[in-house]
């Protein structure tokens, strides 16, 4: 009987194999209950995982001033980012941002649940790399090689060469931001052809420009998206200033709606086309 009989240290190590083991064999299945708690990897993944496989999605995917897959969110689970609810999922892989709660993801993965982090889009060539990874993540490259096959045609269809104008446009927020160089909105900018006020001004990121720095630069365009909330918001009193309504009376507008530009997934191929149109309509004004 006690021949049969493993020791105290020999027992251990031999269930510490097995666990390793057990956890090898499951990250390479492919997962099968995904849960992502951040608005960008939620549509990356709606896009991309096996159907019935992601389990929830934030809370966020099914705002559509914020989401382009907002009908498609109103399908799953939604969640909150809290640690407790995600556990109760019982995820096999749980995606997160960069900037998404980090008390909850490190609990996660204290608890042993597998997250993967996405950082923000700031370039087209990120669009791509996330949407690459996504794929890989979620053991389904083919389709994420195709989604990003199809983003490449739709943008290679907007050719503007260097001796073609390039008119001026600022992206105006409300409080007074606008989009600099190192932006996703920046990037869509330059593929339409247009040329980036607020990186012209040397801006990087999101960052404020004052009522008089936009109207002495004196954009060909103005880039708009949501510009009221539901509800009256301080934050919005700065369109209806009377220069800035003035502005707009004289300068051309490009609708862009935030959803297009808050992450960077194919859908962002949208705003570039949206930009292009604007820029093709403004030209044609102009020599009229």
């Amino acid at each position: 009987m006690r021949a049969r009989m493993c020791s105290g240290t020999l027992c251990l190590a031999l269930v510490a194999l097995l666990v390793a083991y057990d956890r090898v064999a499951l990250a390479t299945d492919a997962p099968e209950r995904v849960v992502s708690m951040n608005l960008c990897t939620d549509q990356l993944a709606m896009m991309i995982a096996e159907r019935g496989h992601l389990i929830s999605v934030s809370y966020l995917a099914r705002d559509p001033q914020a989401s382009v897959m907002a009908a498609e969110a109103g399908t799953i689970s939604i969640n909150y980012g809290q640690a407790e609810e995600i556990f109760l999922l019982k995820p096999d892989l749980v995606l997160a941002g960069t900037y998404t709660t980090r008390t909850t993801v490190s609990l996660l993965r204290k608890l042993g649940f597998r997250v993967e982090e996405f950082a923000p889009a700031d370039s087209l060539e990120d669009v791509r790399a996330n949407i690459e990874r996504m794929g890989k993540v979620l053991e389904r490259p083919d389709v994420a090689q195709a989604l990003i096959a199809d983003f490449d045609r739709r943008l290679s269809a907007i050719s503007v060469s260097d001796n073609q104008p390039h008119p001026t446009i600022a992206p105006y927020y409300a409080n007074s931001y606008t989009s600099g160089r190192g932006t996703l909105v920046d990037a869509a900018i330059h593929a339409a052809g247009l040329s980036n006020v607020g990186a012209e001004l040397g801006l990087r990121g999101t960052a404020k420009l004052p009522l008089e720095l936009l109207v002495v630069s004196r954009p060909d365009l103005i880039m708009l998206g949501r510009r009221r909330a539901s509800a009256p918001a301080l934050a919005h009193e700065i369109f209806e200033h009377p220069v800035v309504q003035n502005l707009m009376q004289s300068t051309s507008a490009a609708i862009v709606p935030d959803r297009f530009l808050m992450c960077g997934t194919p859908h962002t191929a949208s705003a570039v086309e949206l930009l292009f149109d604007a820029r093709a309509k403004h030209i044609v004004e102009q020599t009229q």
